[in-house]
């Protein structure tokens, strides 16, 4: 009808998620994983010249193929994204907004402040995700609760200068460099995967059931996708609450926010939802949750084809990195402080 916007403006609105069906079948794939190391909040991953390195908090490690890990540098703040060329070289990105290439500090054109993701295209340019003009990388739930959008991706041509190649993003988390001037880009805010190009962004999968976080290439050509946090119908209704959420935001600690989060059910001041609540010392798996753990694979054309998950009642939550490193998967779970070798995907 003719008045149908205007009465829109008046009518409740219903607060769905996608179902976990389909490739996204809920399973205990990562809780059954094996463990390659232990590692405190398990970020980063990138393989280098044919070693493998993680970030844990403001460490970077090397890892060896049965789990040994050796401290390679350290730095005064978090490490936020890893990149390694074609030659081996590191790209290492701090949540104060340094930007470190081979050993060396980059300079940063003004914008770029909250490096999420790091990733190099096969032409050698270094592809930048900014997550958001307001907060640091550390502080990306304060960003959600925001609700804003200042994101912005970046691209540094071989010997150039960076160059901004799209903005006003929700928290752009991951970044894989495709064809040309092409880049496929993880939105968590938005649950969606964008095209990045000379054009601007396109969305190209949309309706996530969680928070995508970063993408790497497959060996089969494909990608693999974390997602680091659950979807969660009473987090969306917080999120369309203005005034109860920023006086939340004000009167509560943040990690008892009704937010995602990386891990849950270490402390009982944590919000809960009724389907939440042990029963007789047991949390179902599929109980409403704050934090979950997802890595999936998508096919060249960026259709899912499978997922591993940690559900509610597992420990291997926040999954916030995942790659093929000589034919084995590896996956970073910084809610379950470990690094994971499923068999497959």
């Amino acid at each position: 009808m003719i008045f149908d916007p205007i009465l829109d403006l008046f009518r409740g609105k219903a607060i769905t998620i996608p179902p976990l069906d389909g490739a996204f079948c809920a399973n205990a794939g990562l809780d059954e994983a094996p463990v390659l190391a232990e590692l405190p909040v398990a970020d980063n991953l990138c393989q280098a010249a044919g070693t493998v390195y993680a970030s844990s908090g403001p460490g970077l490690y090397r890892l060896g193929e049965g789990g040994e890990r050796e401290r390679v540098e350290g730095f005064a703040v978090p490490i936020t994204a890893l990149a390694a060329d074609a030659d081996g070289t590191l790209a290492v990105a701090l949540d104060d907004g340094t930007l470190i290439e081979g050993g060396t500090p980059l300079p940063l054109p003004k914008g770029i402040s909250c490096i999420t993701a790091l990733a190099y295209g096969e032409d050698g340019s270094l592809w930048l995700a900014n997550g958001s003009e307001q907060h640091p990388p550390s502080a990306w739930v304060a960003d959600l609760m925001e609700k804003n959008a200042s994101g912005s991706v970046w691209r540094r041509k071989a010997g150039g200068a960076f160059e901004r190649m799209a903005r006003g993003l929700a928290w752009p988390y991951g970044v894989l460099p495709r064809s040309g001037d092409m880049a496929i880009v993880s939105e968590s805010w938005r649950h969606r995967l964008v095209r990045v190009d000379a054009g601007g962004s396109d969305p190209v999968v949309k309706h996530l059931p969680g928070y995508p976080a970063r993408l790497s290439p497959a060996a089969d050509g494909g990608v693999l996708l974390s997602i680091f946090a659950p979807r969660n119908r009473l987090i969306e209704l917080v999120l369309q609450e203005k005034h109860y959420r920023y006086d939340m935001m004000i009167e509560v600690p943040r990690e008892y926010w009704i937010a995602p989060t990386l891990s849950s059910g270490r402390s009982f001041l944590e919000p809960l939802q009724c389907g939440g609540i042990r029963t007789m010392g047991v949390h179902k798996a599929w109980a409403p949750s704050r934090s979950y753990g997802m890595v999936v694979r998508l096919d060249e054309h960026l259709a899912p084809v499978a997922s591993l998950h940690s559900r509610a009642n597992g420990r291997r939550h926040g999954t916030t990195s995942a790659i093929e490193a000589d034919g084995r998967l590896l996956v970073a779970s910084k809610g379950g402080n470990c690094i994971l070798a499923p068999e497959g995907l």
